[in-house]
């Protein structure tokens, strides 16, 4: 699988994890479709990388609607540049941490659960399954007549959630599971499916972090002492792009980091 010639579509792409691997898969004579709900970083990025190899339209990945006029308008823009679509990378993504029930027994909202749940893991299957019927109706490339590609974006809370990620754990946790099982029903199609599961990145989610919880998680760490780069993300998703025997995998990305019960 090459990304030179070949369009791939990246939501959350306007900015932390999403945002390097659009400028990976340009840096690579890719052209990136950019979903994402900030117009203004959006609109930098293609600024910064040019109209002939980038495209951003507004989604919110938790209404289908939305994403149905940003599948659209996509599709009308490959057509316009003849790169067919090659990939498909969802990684949008949200934390909203809350206990499942608080020290004055309250229990956690069920609007909270499904803010979470929506976009991580609803918004992912929604987005891949929109975007799909145009992925398996291109023309197969190389010896394996390989269509192309699904990387879905996990994290390490899938296997070592804390304390006030149940909503976000379980989000993950399904994104991780259906891995195989989507790579299985896509292996008709030419198509392949990986997950990536970092650790703590820098990111925009992250950024939100306390100075005390940043100094908890990287008591975590093991090498090297530090939170990932977006550049390292984006690394491993034009690996995962190019080598076509990572199929239905989930690879962790965390510098051997296991996340402790308590911070």
């Amino acid at each position: 699988m090459k990304i030179q010639g070949r369009t791939f579509v990246v939501s959350g792409g306007a900015s932390g994890l999403g945002r390097a691997c659009v400028r990976d898969i340009c840096a690579a004579g890719g052209n990136a479709v950019i979903l994402d709900m900030n117009e203004e970083l959006g609109a930098s990025l293609v600024s910064e990388l040019g109209p002939a190899s980038a495209k951003f339209f507004p989604c919110d990945v938790s209404d289908t609607s939305s994403i149905a006029s940003a599948v659209d308008a996509a599709v009308a823009w490959i057509k316009e540049t003849g790169k067919p679509l090659g990939g498909i990378i969802p990684a949008a993504g949200v934390g909203n941490p809350g206990l499942i029930i608080d020290k004055k027994l309250r229990p956690v909202s069920l609007e909270s659960v499904d803010f979470v749940l929506s976009i991580n893991l609803r918004g992912t299957i929604d987005l891949v399954r929109q975007f799909l019927p145009h992925l398996a109706s291109s023309a197969p490339e190389g010896p394996d007549n390989e269509r192309g590609v699904v990387i879905m974006v996990a994290s390490a809370a899938a296997f070592e959630g804390q304390m006030g990620q149940v909503a976000y754990a379980a989000s993950k946790g399904a994104v991780a599971a259906m891995t195989l099982p989507m790579a299985r029903d896509l292996s008709r199609f030419g198509i392949r499916v990986v997950t990536i599961a970092p650790s703590m990145f820098e990111s925009n989610m992250t950024a939100q972090l306390s100075d005390t919880v940043r100094k908890g998680l990287q008591k975590a760490m093991e090498f090297p002492l530090r939170p990932g780069q977006p550049e390292e993300f984006s690394s491993l998703v034009r690996h995962s792009i190019e080598n076509v025997m990572l199929n239905g995998v989930v690879i962790r990305l965390d510098g051997a980091t296991r996340m402790p019960s308590k911070l």
